[in-house]
């Protein structure tokens, strides 16, 4: 199974700059999309509808923010939104693909922005954690693949001396990615399978993405325990990249059940 997840910052606009035409030569079993910053009725059926994918919306109550969509090739068994708070809720971050061996989720983790402060955001991964405790006590796999909003590692970042400071890398944000891989036991998919440096997935540029230069990775795949084993290759592909304000880049992991 191969699982992609980006953030487009915009989908009406990827998908005319070929976001579908890319998809169609990696062909990923599930694609995990986040900021959409439209809801699913202004969206054109070009890009509701595309080629081989069943799509599947969760919108954010404002208007041109949020919203997270999920693409899969199979026919999942159900579809979930929301993890049950507000934060999460009200501005659609989430949205849970069922299928019969795992559960597939494109999740966005807030930013510091016109919505939502830095306590507003820390709030946010503690509820996270919480979801994470539950989801522990199920008899199944997950997969939570979108925008954590976190650079988990000094790895992570192109000068986390410089960076030590700035929100996305805060030493409270670190902690957080720290119990989720640590005392909650879940796993970084991306580095079963890549010890590379410099593998970043935003940057603040076009010519800092070309250049790979003042790169951050904030997008993951994070699994269940028991998935570790079945994780085969990972990788980021800048060869095509996604939004204006700031640059991201897609991750794409291919685990070894169908």
């Amino acid at each position: 199974m191969k699982v992609i997840n980006v953030q487009v910052d915009g989908l009406e606009e990827a998908v005319a700059n070929g976001f579908y035409d890319w998809l169609s030569d990696h062909e990923a079993d599930v694609v995990c999309v986040q900021n959409l910053k439209a809801k699913e009725y202004q969206l054109s059926d070009k890009v509701l509808y595309p080629d081989n994918y069943n799509a599947y919306f969760f919108d954010g109550e404002p208007d041109h923010y949020a919203g997270v969509a999920i693409l899969t090739r199979e026919m999942p068994k159900a579809i979930m939104t929301g993890l049950a708070f507000e934060a999460c809720d009200r501005y659609g971050r989430y949205i849970q693909a069922d299928f019969e061996e795992v559960s597939i989720g494109s999740i966005l983790f807030p930013e510091i922005d016109e919505h939502n402060t830095l306590e507003d955001k820390l709030a946010f991964q503690q509820d996270f954690i919480e979801h994470l405790k539950k989801t522990k006590r199920k008899r199944r796999e997950f997969i939570f693949a979108g925008h954590f909003a976190v650079a988990h590692k000094s790895v992570d970042v192109s000068d986390w001396k410089a960076s030590k400071d700035q929100p996305g890398f805060l030493p409270e944000e670190q902690a957080f990615m720290d119990k989720v891989t640590g005392p909650l036991e879940f796993f970084d998919a991306f580095r079963e399978a890549n010890f590379g440096d410099n593998q970043f997935t935003q940057w603040p540029n076009a010519e800092a993405a070309r250049r790979n230069q003042d790169g951050w990775r904030m997008d993951y795949q994070i699994c269940t325990p028991d998935l570790r084993q079945y994780v085969v290759d990972a990788k980021i592909d800048r060869n095509h990249l996604f939004g204006s304000s700031t640059v991201s880049a897609a991750t794409i992991i291919e685990y070894e059940f169908e």
